[in-house]
């Protein structure tokens, strides 16, 4: 048995054992009430046996299966060849154990065994010593274990497949017996054949999958809950091969859940989304997280009239009325995905549409790509992943630069999104398509998500949540979270990390792409103009990246906090993610501009032009898998066979970048930064212009520049305030003037302080840090004032990390 999982108080446990079992599609069934703010219903999970777990060998010896995952066909290349597989079950050195990490719940209404009937609620387990004695192999009971949080589980069920009509086709023998053991291995078979039909046949496939969620119930399972898991087992079952693999679980979440946040919207009008927490989905449905567990889901959700439901999926559904005041809507997804992308926003969203927009471009742009970019046309090649129906596979969708698009938000944000947002869309669409190629999604929805939102963004498959902050003050924030989001649907979602911890993976990729992406957005810019930019964006994150890494925890700056060990998993699947529930760990940025750096540092070595073909080699190889990092070196370095010789390695990026903390030495940034501060101390000649117009990165620069000047009087920071109209600016730029009132003490601006902490929440945090500093018993006042009125509907890990500072 795998010693005690006991994860440290900041990291994040992924209890669900996907080595014995593996969740395949989730069906989920759900009712939406504002007035309990709880979601309630049922939720069917279809499973296939695990590539890996005990077996008995004729010895009578434990031994394990071998590894073959074939959810990710993912290759290391052989001079720095790490295994993609999961640690061995036969591995002399397990770390985590499956078993649920037993902390004090609710009263527990569980037998002596730790288990729950269904007639009684699950809400506790009564020992670690109770779950333990149920094992995983030996003579006792199998144990599923699911990732699972702030959930009030009710019952939970075999599903009878086999009592579908018309299901006999999944079926290979003739007819059915009624002998108990072989019906039970029909079961599994039919759910077997049922996920593994083949890609074109997905109609079917979705709608077989809903009439056996629809089937009863052939048993009743036994099932306990813990601080992060839900466990169910089978009398007498002792094998994955022989449990269930439909399952039917009744459920509800809790108001205070953290996987969603109930709230109102910036018309005072109530909704409730998924905001992106460090738990992921667990809290709002029983469900598999580590990322090796991709699979598709379908969801019906209920709820009143007034209210429109956005989610992950691939149609853009229309209500069905199912009774007066209550609509039904329906989404489904045919890419399998980790469920931790799942995503869904219920609200009184309303949809902009801009009068006279061409139509074409909104929903179905189509170009042939110039012949400069024939390296796009790797579709020719067999695509490495599991089947799915695959866009790259599709010929339309290859000439598809723009995807049929729509956006959202309260409706008293419809003129702004209409003014600011709308016509960037196909723009940024249009820029992403021309880099990368094929656009791995079919449709997006962009929703402005309410003041609480702790990010400024956040993509998941079909979908990305935009905060207020990016409309005011112009395009180019807007333009440039817009772009940061669309890299997301290659880099994040189509290739994910197959070790959340190295997020840079995802969000390095995102940053550095952002500025090729609005470069060539933005099409009336010259090329000297379009570096310039990309420059002066560079400094600024490298001034970011330095405060960071002084201010920071040196274990938390580290892109490869395992290291050797990443993507290493427990024999049962389970592992951690380090520092994953961290709260200040939202908040940096390291892995965003650390990353951006590497893979700058790379495009300027190898070229820009090879390099970004290079990443659509990646793209075209990796889509719709798994990658850990030497996965995207291995294959850069092949490319590039002479950069060996000038000690390129993936050994020495591991050993410089991503498994150290701190910064790599990026001589240009600190020269350029120095001179800045030479010329700054010389005394300004009496005929210098005074620039009146400035871009806001340029903005930007002078005020972090003036930031550290240590006095500066209230008669100029009026004249700067009125001189660049700083309180128009986007909320990059508003953010450096609210510091600069704070640290100078500038009483006429504190009503910008306190209206930036009321509408850019994403952005603030930290300004409640600086108010306090100061030990001004005003600004104090006015922290504490401001914490107040928002503090209630607060993102739970922005309301953590105040509150250390306020008390």
């Amino acid at each position: 048995m795998e010693s005690q999982l006991d994860p440290m108080k900041d990291d994040l446990p992924l209890m669900a054992n996907t080595n014995y079992m593996l969740v395949r599609h989730y069906v989920l069934d759900l009712d939406v009430d504002f007035k309990s703010k709880v979601i309630e219903g049922i939720i069917v999970l279809f499973f296939e046996t695990g590539s890996q777990y005990p077996k008995t060998s004729s010895s009578g010896k434990e031994c394990c299966q071998s590894q073959s995952d074939k959810t990710c066909k993912v290759k290391a290349c052989e001079p720095c060849y790490m295994p993609m597989t999961t640690v061995s079950a036969c591995s002399p050195k397990p770390k985590y154990n499956d078993f649920a990490v037993c902390g004090k719940g609710e009263e527990d209404t569980s037998d002596k065994n730790g288990n729950h009937s269904n007639e009684a609620q699950a809400s506790g387990i009564s020992s670690s010593k109770d779950i333990c004695e149920i094992q995983n192999h030996g003579n006792k009971d199998f144990l599923l274990v699911l990732d699972c949080c702030d959930l009030s589980v009710l019952k939970v069920e075999e599903v009878d497949v086999a009592a579908v009509s018309g299901i006999e086709k999944f079926t290979r023998s003739a007819k059915l017996t009624d002998v108990s053991k072989e019906l039970e291995n029909l079961r599994n078979q039919i759910v077997h054949e049922l996920v593994t039909l083949p890609a074109d046949r997905w109609m079917e496939q979705l709608y077989y999958f809903t009439r056996c969620s629809q089937a009863p119930g052939c048993g009743e399972l036994l099932f306990t809950t813990g601080t992060w898991s839900l466990e169910i087992r089978k009398a007498g079952v002792q094998a994955p091969t022989d449990f269930p693999h439909a399952i039917r679980i009744w459920y509800k979440t809790k108001p205070e859940g953290r996987s969603i946040t109930w709230t109102t919207d910036q018309s005072g009008r109530p909704c409730v989304y998924t905001m992106g927490s460090p738990i992921n989905n667990r809290a709002l449905f029983p469900c598999q997280e580590p990322p090796v567990a991709l699979s598709t889901w379908q969801a019906s959700i209920r709820t009143a009239a007034d209210f429109v439901v956005l989610m992950s999926g691939e149609n853009s559904a229309e209500p069905v009325q199912l009774q007066e005041g209550i609509l039904s809507w329906y989404y489904y997804v045919t890419m399998p995905m980790p469920a931790s992308t799942f995503t869904i926003a219920v609200g009184c969203w309303q949809e902009v549409k801009q009068q006279g927009f061409p139509a074409a471009i909104q929903t179905n742009t189509k170009f042939s790509l110039p012949s400069s970019q024939a390296d796009f046309r790797w579709h020719e090649e067999i695509c490495g992943h599991v089947e799915y129906p695959c866009r790259f596979q599709d010929p339309a969708a290859r000439l598809q630069a723009v995807i049929p698009y729509r956006v959202f938000t309260p409706r008293c944000l419809m003129e702004c999104c209409e003014e600011h947002l709308l016509q960037l869309i196909p723009q940024c669409l249009s820029a992403a398509y021309t880099t990368l190629g094929t656009h791995p999604f079919s449709r997006l929805d962009v929703l402005i998500v309410p003041s609480n939102f702790s990010s400024l963004g956040m993509a998941s498959p079909h979908i990305i949540f935009l905060s207020q902050s990016v409309l005011s003050g112009g395009s180019q924030l807007c333009g440039t979270r817009l772009c940061h989001e669309i890299a997301h649907a290659w880099f994040g979602l189509a290739i994910g990390a197959r070790d959340w911890t190295e997020e840079w993976l995802s969000e390095g990729f995102a940053t550095f792409l952002e500025d090729i992406f609005w470069a060539r957005a933005q099409q009336q810019l010259s090329h000297d103009e379009v570096k310039g930019q990309q420059e002066l964006k560079a400094l600024l994150r490298w001034h970011r990246l330095r405060d960071e890494v002084q201010n920071s925890e040196e274990e938390l700056q580290v892109l490869r906090p395992k290291k050797e060990s990443t993507g290493e998993t427990s024999e049962s699947g389970a592992s951690i993610v380090k520092h994953g529930l961290k709260a200040e760990k939202v908040f940096m940025q390291v892995h965003y501009l650390k990353g951006y750096f590497l893979l700058r540092s790379l495009a300027r070595t190898i070229g820009e032009a090879s390099y970004l073909s290079s990443l659509r080699k990646f793209v075209h190889k990796f889509h719709g898998q798994l990658v850990l990092s030497q996965d995207f070196l291995c294959m850069l370095l092949e490319d590039i066979p002479e950069q060996k010789q000038s000690g390129l390695t993936a050994e020495s990026i591991f050993q410089n970048w991503l498994d150290t903390s701190g910064i790599p030495k990026v001589t240009k940034w600190i020269r350029t930064n120095q001179m800045m501060r030479k010329s700054g101390k010389k005394k300004r000649r009496l005929d210098e212009v005074v620039f009146q117009k400035l871009l806001p990165d340029q903005l930007v620069l002078l005020l972090e520049s003036l930031l550290e000047v240590k006095t500066l009087r209230p008669r100029i920071l009026q004249c700067l305030e009125k001189t660049y109209q700083l309180r128009e600016q986007d909320a990059e730029v508003r953010h450096r003037w609210c510091e600069l009132i704070v640290k100078h003490k500038y009483m006429p601006g504190y009503e910008d302080v306190e209206k930036f902490l009321r509408e850019d929440q994403a952005m603030g945090v930290y300004l409640y840090g600086e108010l306090m500093v100061n030990e001004d018993v005003k600004q104090q006042e006015l922290a504490r004032k401001c914490f107040a009125a928002a503090r209630e509907h607060m993102d739970p890990s922005s309301a953590k990390v105040v509150a250390e500072m306020l008390f």
